[in-house]
C-alpha cells in the first residue's frame, strides 16, 4: 500500500515542522554556551505540561501502539493493563519519590544510587541501563516502527528502519533534552489525534457507518472473551497476564521500575522548575494514560472483525491504517511516525545522558562542560548505530515484540526495586546489599527461566523480587556499610498539593470504574 499525495504532503510538512520547532527551541542565548545541565535536563526550567506531554511522548512509541495493539488482536482489552495501572503507578512516583530525588538534586538515577550506596553500585547499574536502554528499548522502537512505515509505504523496512533512526538522532542531537521535552506537546496532540481518528474509522467501519459507539457494541457482543480485563487460569494467554497478577503482582514491580526509576523516563521530571511542576506534570500524564487504550488497543480489537486472520499479531495497526482515506491515512501516519521519532529521541539522550554522567565523568573527572556534551552527542551516535544493527537479529522473528521487551527487562527490573525502595526508605541497606539484588535478580530471573519455563514471566518478576528483597535485607544486616550514603532525607515532604490530591483521587475512581466494568 502506498501513499496518496496529500498523505506524503502531511508527512513532509509533519517532518519539516518538528524538526525546525526542536532546533527554535534548542537555540542558545547570545553568548551562552551549552553545559551539561542545560543538554541532560533541559536547564531544570521544564514546565508541568512539558513533562506530562514528554513523560507519554516518551512512552508511547512503537513498541506500545503496534506491539500493544497486537497484543491487543491476540490477548484483548487485559493488555491495557500496563496503561491503566501506569497511571496509579505515576501517582506514587509524584507523591513519595520524586520528593526525595528532587531534594538530592538527582541527575541521573545512577548518581542517586552512588549518594546511597556508593560508586560501585553506580557503575554495575550504569552498565545494566546501557545494555538494557540499547539492545532491549532501542532495537525494538526502530524494529517496530520500520514495521508500520514498510507496512504502509512499500517503503524497504532496512531503510526505514535506518531513517527514524538517523531522523530521531539529527532532531536532537544539539539541543538535547531541552529539544524533546518542549516540543512533545505537539508530538504528543499529534499522537492523540491520530490515534482517536484511527479508533473511530474503524469502529464506524464495523458498524456501517452508524457510529463509533454501535461499532463498540458490535465488536463487544463478537468477541466478549476479549474484553475481560481479569484472565482466568484456563485462558491461552493466561502466561502473558496472569489473573490477579496484574493487580496485586509482578506488574507493580515492572511499572515502579519503569515510571520511578527508569532514566528514560523520570529525567523529564529531574529537569523541573520545582516539585510542585513535577507532580503536576506526573498528575497531567497519568490521565493520558488513562486513554491510551483507546488509541494503542482498541484498533488492534477491531482487526478482529475488519482483519481477521493475520499471519502475525503485530500487523493489526497498519492493517487498520489501510482503511483509512487519503488525507486522513497521511495524519494518522504522521502520528504514528510522531510516536516513533519522540520515543527514539528520547531514549538517545538518556542513553547519551548516562554514558556521559555516570561512566565517562566518572572515569574523565576533570572534563570540561563542553567536553560533555560533545561526549553526549557521540555517544547517541553510537547508540544509534548499534541500535539500527541490531534490530533485525534481536526482534526479526518475534511474533509479539512488545511481550519481548516485557520479559527481558524482568530480568533486571526485580532487583532495580529492591536497591531503589531499600535505599529510600530503610536506612541500614548496604551496598553489599544492593549488589547482592542487582547481581541475584538476573541470576535468579535466569533459573526461573531455564528451570520453570512455564511460570508467567509477571509472576517470576514478583517471586524474584520478593526473593532478592529478603537476600537484599540479610546481607545488609549481615555486612552493613559505613558512612557510605550521602542522601538526605532532611526536608523531604510527601504532603502534596490540593491540586493533584484531587486529580490522584479522580484518577483512582476511573481505575475503578473500568476495572468493575470490565472485569
Amino acid at each position: 500500500m502506498n501513499l496518496a499525495m496529500i498523505d506524503v504532503a502531511v508527512l513532509i510538512v509533519y517532518a519539516i515542522g518538528i524538526f525546525s520547532l526542536a532546533q527554535w527551541v534548542s537555540r542558545d542565548k547570545a553568548g551562552h554556551a551549552k553545559d551539561s545541565k542545560d543538554y541532560f535536563l533541559a536547564g531544570k526550567a521544564l514546565p508541568w505540561w512539558a513533562i506530562g506531554a514528554s513523560l507519554i511522548a516518551a512512552n508511547i512509541s512503537a513498541e506500545q501502539i503496534i506491539g500493544m495493539s497486537g497484543s491487543g488482536y491476540a490477548i484483548g482489552l487485559a493488555i491495557a493493563s500496563y496503561e491503566w495501572m501506569a497511571a496509579a503507578t505515576l501517582l506514587i512516583v509524584g507523591k513519595f519519590l520524586l520528593p526525595i530525588f528532587l531534594r538530592n538534586n538527582v541527575s541521573t538515577m545512577p548518581q542517586f544510587l552512588e549518594q546511597r550506596y556508593g560508586p560501585s553500585v553506580r557503575m554495575l547499574m550504569a552498565v545494566f541501563w546501557l545494555f538494557l536502554y540499547v539492545f532491549v528499548n532501542l532495537t525494538s522502537i526502530l524494529w517496530l516502527g520500520s514495521i508500520a512505515v514498510h507496512t504502509v509505504t512499500g517503503v524497504d523496512q532496512m531503510l526505514a528502519l535506518a531513517g527514524l533512526g538517523v531522523f530521531a538522532l539529527v532532531y536532537q542531537i544539539r539541543g538535547g533534552l531541552k529539544a524533546v521535552a518542549l516540543t512533545d506537546i505537539v508530538q504528543v496532540a499529534l499522537l492523540v489525534a491520530g490515534g482517536l481518528t484511527i479508533a473511530y474509522i474503524s469502529l464506524d467501519r464495523i458498524a456501517g457507518g452508524t457510529g463509533a459507539v454501535h461499532g463498540f457494541h458490535i465488536l463487544l457482543s463478537r468477541f466478549p472473551e476479549k474484553f475481560r480485563m481479569i484472565l482466568p487460569p484456563g485462558d491461552p494467554h493466561y502466561k502473558e497476564l496472569p489473573g490477579l497478577s496484574v493487580l496485586f503482582g509482578g506488574l507493580w514491580v515492572m511499572n515502579l521500575s519503569y515510571w520511578g526509576f527508569n532514566q528514560y523516563i523520570i529525567q523529564r521530571a529531574l529537569g523541573a522548575k520545582s516539585l510542585a511542576e513535577a507532580q503536576s506534570g506526573i498528575a497531567f500524564a497519568a490521565y493520558l494514560k488513562l486513554l491510551m487504550p483507546v488509541i494503542v488497543v482498541l484498533p488492534g480489537l477491531a482487526a478482529l472483525i475488519l482483519a481477521p486472520g493475520l499471519a502475525k499479531p503485530d500487523q493489526a495497526y497498519p492493517e487498520m491504517m489501510k482503511l483509512l482515506p487519503p488525507g486522513v491515512k497521511g495524519l494518522v501516519f504522521a502520528a504514528l511516525v510522531a510516536a516513533i521519532v519522540a520515543s527514539l529521541a528520547s531514549k538517545i539522550n538518556s542513553i547519551a545522558t548516562i554514558f556521559t554522567l555516570d561512566v565517562y565523568a566518572h572515569i574523565r573527572k576533570d572534563a570540561s562542560e563542553q567536553r560533555l556534551v560533545l561526549v553526549g552527542r557521540i555517544a547517541a551516535v553510537v547508540a544509534v548505530a548499534v541500535g539500527i544493527i541490531a534490530a533485525r537479529p534481536l526482534l526479526g522473528g518475534l511474533d509479539q515484540a512488545f511481550q519481548y521487551i516485557q520479559d527481558y527487562s524482568g530480568y533486571v527490573t526485580p532487583g532495580i526495586v529492591v536497591i531503589f525502595l531499600l535505599g529510600m526508605f530503610w536506612k541500614r541497606a548496604s551496598t553489599a546489599g544492593a549488589l547482592t539484588a542487582a547481581i541475584g535478580s538476573v541470576v535468579l530471573s535466569t533459573l526461573f527461566s531455564l528451570f520453570w519455563p512455564a511460570l508467567p514471566f509477571m509472576n517470576r518478576v514478583g517471586m524474584v523480587f520478593l526473593a532478592t528483597l529478603a537476600a537484599a535485607v540479610s546481607v545488609s544486616l549481615v555486612r552493613p556499610s559505613a558512612g557510605v550514603s550521602t542522601m538526605s532525607l532532611e526536608g523531604v515532604s510527601y504532603r502534596t498539593s490540593t491540586t493533584f490530591t484531587v486529580a490522584g483521587l479522580g484518577v483512582v475512581l476511573i481505575l475503578v470504574g473500568l476495572y468493575a466494568s470490565f472485569w
